[in-house]
């Protein structure tokens, strides 16, 4: 006999796991399907493994920069192995954590397998769940996204380092190029270059972060650069083949054609949504442009019954809008329906130093025709900053000239990705920037830095 659910949740994802358990406690029978590991791309290969070896290699920076503290540390040695299995134990450790909120024949119940629509049944829609056939009235789409394979020629016939597999690359790159400078590349650029890698970033567009004001990427490749890590931009990779003794590249810009040798390859240059093979024709739905699920603000899909969260959804593609997507799920499903999609998203790139931001860039904010005002404040002039040796950077802060109020702001600084908070509460209170700048705050701190760059304004 056919299982039938309330509601049927694909994929496992910081949206999925704790939808299931939501709904499950309103009353509603429901089962979350999962064809490999729990946790989605932030506990498994994301944010959870590599900001704990960015952790690891912030502690090799410090170590080589012990001098400047009056500390003698010699003789700095990376254990790259070790460093990749700290990051898979604590990564192993929060997946077997979520096991959990499931029990055998329960409710929430997990289903093991590949799940894809094969049709309806009535009012219910039916799916294939390896090889089970279930019935749910409602289907909750948290399928995930997966690297976009770019059109590098013999790129198939390369074992290529990618954000998904890097945990299974044990051997330290001598040299890596990683194609494309967005926040994925900048990061692991960073940590293969502290571990003790020459790095490479070839980067197709003028700048690196490309979604940034030029004067924040143009400062955050300066950082970097300063550690050593080379950019090659207007660049792109054309094609790679084997080496006895590594892998060659064919570069082009508008120098022409260039060869450059190296050991490894980084290519991250974007993510690609999971719905391809989940049956979406059998049901009516068609995705729209490069697989993304069209929704509306409350996440409905356009066809009744069938929802989409997470990174498949589109818009920002961040582990705390997927974890905010089951909020509105709820409120929608068994609550209110007062949460929607209308919302401040921060982010927050974990380069040292980190970037914070939230809102509208400046030329966000220009191309819309606003009257802004902008303030900038360079880290080099606050005190806690230079009590703990970490001046690089700058906080820049976009006020509409009229109310007063944040539009965004973009924080490169030490402990960026809290800093920025302070901005976000602001924003989510559509308080005016003079809130922050009549509060006192505790000296000396870096949140005092959030506050300069507002003041005067």
């Amino acid at each position: 006999m056919d299982q039938i659910y309330d509601v049927l949740i694909i994929g496992g994802g910081q949206a999925g796991i704790p939808l299931a358990g939501a709904l499950a406690k309103a009353g509603k029978r429901v089962a979350l399907a999962e064809r490999k590991d729990l946790g989605g791309s932030c506990v498994n290969f994301g944010c959870t493994p590599t900001k704990a070896a960015i952790a690891s290699a912030r502690v090799a920076y410090l170590a080589r920069r012990a001098a400047e503290y009056g500390i003698a540390v010699d003789n700095v040695r990376v254990d790259f192995p070790r460093v990749l299995q700290r990051a898979r134990d604590i990564a192993i450790a929060s997946r077997d954590s979520l096991g959990g909120s499931f029990q055998e024949n329960g409710n929430p119940a997990l289903l093991r397998g590949h799940a894809r629509f094969v049709g309806k049944d009535g009012g219910n829609f039916k799916l294939d769940v390896g090889g089970q056939e279930v019935l749910a009235r409602e289907v909750v789409l948290d399928s995930g996204t997966r690297s976009v394979r770019p059109p590098i020629e013999h790129l198939a016939d390369i074992d290529f380092i990618h954000s998904e597999n890097w945990l299974d690359h044990p051997e330290l790159p001598q040299h890596l190029v990683v194609v494309g400078g967005g926040y994925i590349g900048l990061e692991m650029g960073q940590f293969y270059r502290r571990m003790g890698s020459e790095v490479t970033i070839v980067q197709q567009d003028s700048q690196i972060a490309g979604h940034e004001d030029k004067d924040v990427a143009d400062s955050l490749q300066k950082i970097l650069e300063g550690e050593g890590i080379r950019f090659r931009l207007r660049a792109k990779a054309k094609s790679v083949r084997r080496l006895p003794s590594g892998l060659a590249f064919t570069i082009t810009d508008d120098r022409g054609e260039e060869e450059m040798q190296a050991s490894h390859l980084f290519v991250a240059v974007g993510r690609q949504p999971n719905t391809d093979d989940l049956g979406l024709d059998t049901v009516g739905l068609q995705p729209a442009d490069k697989g993304i699920i069209e929704v509306d603000q409350r996440l409905h899909s356009k066809v009744p019954g069938i929802w989409a969260v997470g990174d498949i959804r589109g818009g920002p593609m961040f582990t705390h809008t997927s974890w905010d997507d089951y909020r509105i799920v709820v409120s929608q499903m068994v609550g209110d329906g007062s949460r929607t999609m209308d919302r401040v998203v921060p982010y927050a790139v974990f380069t040292d130093p980190q970037l914070g931001r939230v809102g509208m860039t400046e030329n966000d904010a220009r191309l819309q025709g606003r009257k802004v005002k902008i303030g900038r404040f360079e880290m080099k002039a606050n005190g806690k900053a230079k009590e703990l040796g970490e001046t690089q950077g700058f906080i820049k802060v976009v006020v509409d000239a009229d109310s007063r109020k944040l539009l965004g702001a973009a924080v490169l600084a030490e402990e960026a990705a809290e800093l920025v908070h302070l901005y976000v509460e602001l924003m989510n209170a559509d308080a005016p920037y003079t809130v922050m700048e009549r509060a006192i705050h505790i000296h000396p701190t870096l949140a005092e830095a959030a506050q300069s760059a507002v003041s005067g304004l």
